[in-house]
């Protein structure tokens, strides 16, 4: 039988024990960072959470150059535009993006379009810390808030990605 590594562990979280951040406009809504290489010692580097996007809100054109990204969307209506075609987002829909694919996620439904993201490597629970603000199960949220001013140099430093040039 094969060992398990010796650094991983079994990590169980119930649906509001991750951290959680709000998230500033474009996007607003918020994203809950499930699990990540530090949190279960795993070998192979990653980091999986949610992202919440409100009605007629939108996540920025980017694309990560050090990362492939997985997108499986649970809840709401949307679409995903990449290269210049637009895709449904609706319940089920599950996205790979390889790395250097510039994309962009739309809420286009009424209520809020909530996805799984799982990237490889991680990176990306980092960056939603810094540019948000911390959560707490059951708070109203906030006002609409701006990115911070020095989002160019976040993203290089948590290994996010960049805007398409």
């Amino acid at each position: 039988m094969p060992q398990p590594i010796p650094d991983a562990r079994l990590v169980v979280r119930q649906p509001e024990e991750a951290p959680s951040f709000w998230q500033p406009v474009p996007a607003n809504g918020f994203v809950r960072c499930l699990l990540d290489s530090a949190a279960t010692g795993a070998e192979t580097p990653f980091a999986m959470g949610t992202q919440t996007v409100d009605p007629g809100c939108y996540v920025r054109e980017h694309l990560h150059d050090a990362n492939e990204e997985v997108i499986l969307v649970q809840e709401g209506e949307g679409e995903a535009r990449i290269e210049g075609a637009t895709h449904p987002m609706r319940p089920g829909t599950i996205f790979f993006l390889p790395r250097n694919q510039p994309h962009s996620f739309h809420n286009t439904g009424k209520g809020p379009l909530t996805f799984v993201w799982l990237m490889l490597p991680g990176g990306l629970e980092t960056f939603f810390a810094r540019i948000g603000r911390p959560r707490e199960p059951g708070a109203l949220p906030p006002t609409p808030f701006p990115r911070p001013e020095n989002v160019a140099a976040i993203e290089a430093e948590t290994v996010f990605g960049r805007l398409p040039s």
